[in-house]
This record gives structure tokens, C-alpha cells and sequence, in this order.
């Protein structure tokens, strides 16, 4: 999904090779887990309600057989919900379980602004790509976020029929940025997927936390994140900034 409104870049017709001296010319960021982060509060109160053990639906809705069908686009999210609700109806009664099925597909969700502003900073300088395991639903759930045209583009595993840490999905992304692997920055919190990343030439980050990102962003958006002091300095002392 190409941004349309996303704004050109300064050197947005320069050779990737110059010697810009960016650490890389593309960020690959997964959504969730670094930007999207769930309120499973709901879910949680209705698994006890049922006699249920805090996370039981997740896991079920999570594994593999469940939810890679999901992810490579192979199924609908409905058909994803009926096998949650299938699986659940052994431990609940079917009505239970379909609800609590329905409620994990359609658990609230909010972004982390302060990861958005960091990666918002970014793109004056380069191309932010998503990168995400995620339904066919995710742009919609993007747009709900007011991000719709947020990246320059989105790489959905559900669009494009392959999951992280399948390298296929890391050389899309690096296409759809436009530069070379060895020139990406990829950021995840799961650490298999970094590591294929880092395996391919890129430039891994674990996420854990704002800091993370904050940290291997900083040698590109240093003149940004600058003491304000240091920026005015600077600009008092070059009478060409002024």
C-alpha cells in the first residue's frame, strides 16, 4: 500500500551509493509490538468470567495452525475466528467461545505517538516502510489509527503471502523502499525476525522500548534531536541557516 501523499525526500533522485553519509537509507518497522499495542483488558475479564486462564485465547489464536492461514492471506479473518471459536468450544460452551473469539479479532488497540513521531522524524530524511504479519484487515485497523497514509508504503503479510522470518518478505520491503538490504534498517521486538534481517545485510534492532528506536535513529536525525540550545547556536553561528 503506497503512501500517495507521501511528501518527497530531499534527495529522493540521488544515487542510494552517494555518499550522503545517512548509517542507512530505508527503515523497515514492524506495527505491532513497536507501534500498535493491544488492550486486552476485555479479553482478560471474559476468559475469567468463562473459568479461563488469562491468555488461553491468545494462545490458541496464535498458533501456527490457527493463524498462518491468516497471515499469508490463505484465509478470511472470519474463517480465522471460527477456528479460535472451534478450538475454544473445548474448554467453553460454543456461545463462550465464539465470543471470546470475536473479542480477541477485535480487541482495541491504540499507537504509541511517541514511536510515530520518531519514525514521522525519519522520513525527512528516508523512506519508512511497514513491515507486518497481519490480516487482510490491517490497513483498514491503520486508517481507524489515522495512519492511512502514515508510511511510504506497507508490506502485509496477508497481501503478499509470506510471513516474517521468510527472507522473501524482507527483499519486497527493501524493493518497495527502493535500496539495498545492507542499506535498510529493520526494526521488530521479535528477535527471530531481526536476526533473519540481520542475516540478509540489514541493519537489526530488538525493540524493547522507545529508547531502542530513539538510539539507532540518532545518528540520522542527530541535527533534529539536538538540545534546542545546540540548534540555535548552530543557526546564530552559520548566517546561511538564518
Amino acid at each position: 500500500m503506497t503512501n500517495p501523499q507521501a511528501v518527497p525526500h530531499a534527495d529522493a533522485h540521488a544515487d542510494v551509493h552517494d555518499l550522503n553519509g545517512r548509517p542507512f537509507d530505508a527503515v523497515l518497522c514492524d506495527l505491532d509490538g513497536v507501534i500498535r499495542f493491544y488492550d486486552m483488558t476485555e479479553l482478560t475479564r471474559m476468559e475469567r468470567a468463562a473459568g479461563l486462564a488469562e491468555g488461553t485465547t491468545a494462545e490458541i489464536a496464535l498458533a501456527p495452525a490457527n493463524d498462518l492461514p491468516v497471515l499469508r492471506g490463505e484465509h478470511t479473518v472470519e474463517q480465522w475466528r471460527d477456528a479460535i471459536a472451534a478450538a475454544l468450544a473445548d474448554h467453553v460452551s460454543e456461545e463462550q467461545a465464539r465470543e471470546l473469539a470475536v473479542m480477541f479479532t477485535r480487541t482495541p488497540f491504540r499507537a504509541d505517538e511517541k514511536v510515530l513521531e520518531l519514525l514521522r522524524l525519519a522520513q525527512a530524511y528516508v523512506p519508512v516502510v511497514l513491515v507486518t504479519n497481519a490480516t487482510p484487515e490491517v490497513e483498514d485497523d491503520l486508517a481507524g489509527l489515522g495512519l492511512a497514509y502514515f508510511a511510504d508504503d506497507v508490506v502485509n503479510s496477508a497481501r503478499v503471502g509470506v510471513v516474517k522470518p521468510d527472507p522473501a518478505i524482507y527483499a519486497i520491503a527493501a524493493e518497495r523502499a527502493g535500496v539495498p538490504m545492507d542499506r535498510c534498517l529493520f526494526v521488530d521486538d521479535r528477535a527471530e525476525n531481526v536476526e533473519a534481517a540481520v542475516a540478509l545485510g540489514m541493519t537489526g534492532v530488538l525493540f524493547g522500548g522507545v529508547a531502542d528506536l530513539e538510539a539507532a535513529l540518532a545518528p540520522l536525525l542527530a541535527p533534529l534531536l539536538a538540545p534546542p540550545s545546540d540548534r540555535l547556536s548552530d543557526t546564530l553561528s552559520d548566517p546561511t541557516a538564518r
